[in-house]
């Protein structure tokens, strides 16, 4: 039988964006902005509702983009929203949902850095504990250890978000 259990509800996700956007404002408290690149689709559902949070408690300003990686092939081709000159000497946050085994964080993470960078962080809002490369969430909202058959998925809806167990 499948079942589904909430881990974080609505209320809780935003409490947890809010604990990070104070850790982004607290690391780039010298910079006067930051860039935040979201991996789609949920990455960067995820990025917009930091930037929010970010842009409401600090005077940072925040620039917002949406990397495209391949998540069933992430050797292939990497784009982004913005050209790399506009994200050169910035600090950079790169953030996804669902921290797994790395792998999509990894191939993010490599893309930026032929770029010289002021600083290179990582957000996750569900750090799962499985990794198999060597990469790791800077800002997480929760560190959860799952089984390798269970699935953590974040779920966007209109007005709410869930991050949910299957």
């Amino acid at each position: 039988m499948d079942h589904t259990t909430i881990i974080l509800d609505n209320r809780q996700i935003n409490h947890k964006l809010k604990r990070m956007a104070y850790q982004v404002y607290e690391t780039n408290v010298n910079e006067t902005e930051v860039v935040i690149a979201g991996i789609m689709e949920n990455g960067f559902k995820l990025a917009r509702k930091l930037r929010t949070e970010v842009e409401r408690i600090s005077p940072l300003s925040v620039t917002l983009c949406e990397v495209k990686i391949d998540k069933k092939n992430p050797t292939a081709p990497v784009s982004t929203s913005l050209e790399l000159s506009a994200i050169k000497n910035k600090s950079l946050i790169l953030v996804d949902d669902v921290l797994s085994t790395g792998t999509t964080l990894i191939y993010g993470v490599k893309y930026f850095l032929d770029i010289p960078l002021k600083q290179f962080k990582t957000a996750v809002l569900v750090d799962r504990n499985h990794k198999k490369y060597p990469v790791k969430a800077d800002f997480k909202g929760i560190s959860l250890s799952t089984s390798l058959n269970e699935n953590v998925a974040v779920v966007f809806e209109k007005n709410s978000c869930t991050a949910i167990l299957e």
